[in-house]
């Protein structure tokens, strides 16, 4: 989490100076961070949120010239190229100076310093770093609000209102959050906003698609690996948990995580720690974790499938999604931004919806949610003879009252329609649809993603 007070890196090879220095900021009420070298404060970095940095220009290996202080203000604004670094050294020369502002150095001070100017300084970039932050978190969320073309969100239905009103007290915490709905609703979409309206905003947003991870690389994707763990892993690997650190991590498909791995999921949520395999250097790692997932967590929990524990870790706060079908007053504006969209693609620019298609379109069922639809209406840009999508040229994949015969459907449009109808007899349960189906989970997987079924990463279709 944010620390409560402004915190500094303070970079410098002498201990008596990084007391001397953590005193005074101590006396201030601004918390500080010390470290002897560049190494140690790349670390640093990566490992905490500061408000800002002060660094020496020259250690150990080097104590006159400023250039492993100038190297290491370079490696700090690639890491993080938003932290205010104010440069200093005993060295100082007006050549040194010049070379450290044009590298990114926010400031700079000589020693001895001067504990008014040196607080001054500090202060100032504090400030200035904070304002930063609230300028791009306001950029972020008013590109959500706005919309775009990869991002589309829209929610004038009064059951989405309730969402985004929901969603708007739940994204400034670092509350944990449990994202419910059928395939397609959107999950990915409230995920990404919760994400760009916190705190965490300009950090990374790590997505990890748990029905996509098999049992025995687990450990590998999530927490990493050194070198020679096993046969296979010739170099060191980060996990996601590591990427990201400081930021949020999107587990979707949570309930998918096999049972021998749900154990050490939980060890990491609790304790914040984890060791890469085949390593037993313990890491600490500070994120906020989002969750979704299709199935009733609470009944896999009853059927032993799934741990209690592991589950009230995840649900600090729930949201779920409504069905596209019980948000009727969306269903328009999305065809209408989706078909633009596709127009625009295709080379068929003014192309727009018919009355007749804006009826049928109104009264399907949409089994597959908003990401039917998206696939729907690029269907329709590419296969519309005339400058207008007709209800006949709406290639719907299956029957909207679900009770006909299949006669008449292709072999693709068949399946797809068995699939979706496996899916509702079993309110989204992956295990069960196949098991109803009679195929794997992953070869359900496979299915899903043909069929455009499948809630996928960074590209929800509205929520």
């Amino acid at each position: 989490m944010k620390p409560s007070t402004p915190q500094v890196l303070l970079a410098d090879d002498q201990p008596d100076v990084r007391e001397a220095l953590r005193l005074l900021l101590k006396s201030e009420g601004i918390a500080s961070v010390g470290v002897a070298d560049p190494a140690q404060a790349i670390e640093a970095v990566r490992r905490h949120e500061f408000a800002c940095a002060l660094i020496d220009c020259n250690y150990s290996r080097d104590t006159t010239s400023g250039e492993e202080g100038l190297a290491l203000l370079e490696q700090l604004r690639q890491h993080a190229p938003d932290l205010p670094v104010v440069a200093m050294t005993a060295w100082g020369n007006v050549a040194l100076t010049v070379e450290a502002m044009r590298r990114g150095a926010a400031d700079f001070i000589e020693k001895p310093w001067d504990n008014t100017r040196l607080l001054n300084v500090l202060r100032t970039q504090i400030a200035l770093g904070e304002a930063a932050r609230r300028e791009r978190r306001l950029e972020a969320e008013n590109a959500l609000l706005r919309g775009n073309a990869e991002d589309d969100f829209i929610g004038e239905s009064q059951a989405m209102q309730r969402v985004l009103g929901l969603v708007a007290r739940v994204a400034p915490s670092d509350a944990n959050v449990l994202v419910l709905g059928e395939n397609g609703t959107g999950k990915g979409v409230i995920a990404r906003r919760l994400h760009a309206l916190s705190a965490r905003a300009t950090k990374p947003f790590v997505k990890v698609n748990m029905g996509g991870i098999s049992e025995t690389v687990f450990e590998s994707e999530m927490f990493g690996h050194v070198r020679g763990a096993y046969t296979d892993a010739k170099s060191e690997r980060i996990g996601r948990f590591e990427l990201a650190d400081s930021g949020t991590l999107f587990l979707d498909e949570v309930g998918n995580i096999p049972a021998s791995q749900q154990p050490k999921l939980l060890r990491v949520l609790e304790e914040g720690e984890f060791e890469r395999l085949g390593s037993s250097r313990t890491q600490s790692v500070d994120l906020r974790l989002i969750s979704a997932t299709n199935a009733d967590l609470h009944t896999e929990v009853v059927e032993g499938r799934f741990r209690k524990d592991l589950l009230y870790r995840l649900n600090t706060l729930e949201i779920r999604l409504p069905p596209l079908r019980e948000r009727v007053a969306d269903i328009l504006p999305l065809a209408r931004r989706f078909l633009a969209r596709n127009a625009k693609r295709y080379g068929r620019d003014g192309l727009r919806l018919a009355s007749s298609a804006e009826r049928a379109l109104e009264t399907w069922r949409w089994p597959g949610n908003v990401r039917e639809l998206q696939h729907l209406m690029e269907r329709a840009a590419l296969l519309a003879e005339h400058d207008q999508v007709s209800a006949s040229s709406l290639s719907f994949g299956a029957p909207p009252d679900g009770g006909q015969d299949i006669e008449g459907l292709t072999l693709e449009q068949a399946e797809a329609w068995l699939v979706q109808r496996a899916l509702e007899r079993h309110n989204g349960n992956l295990q069960h649809a196949a098991d109803a189906l009679g195929i794997t989970r992953q070869a359900l997987y496979r299915r899903l993603d043909k069929h455009a079924l499948r809630d996928e990463a960074g590209d929800s279709g509205g929520a």
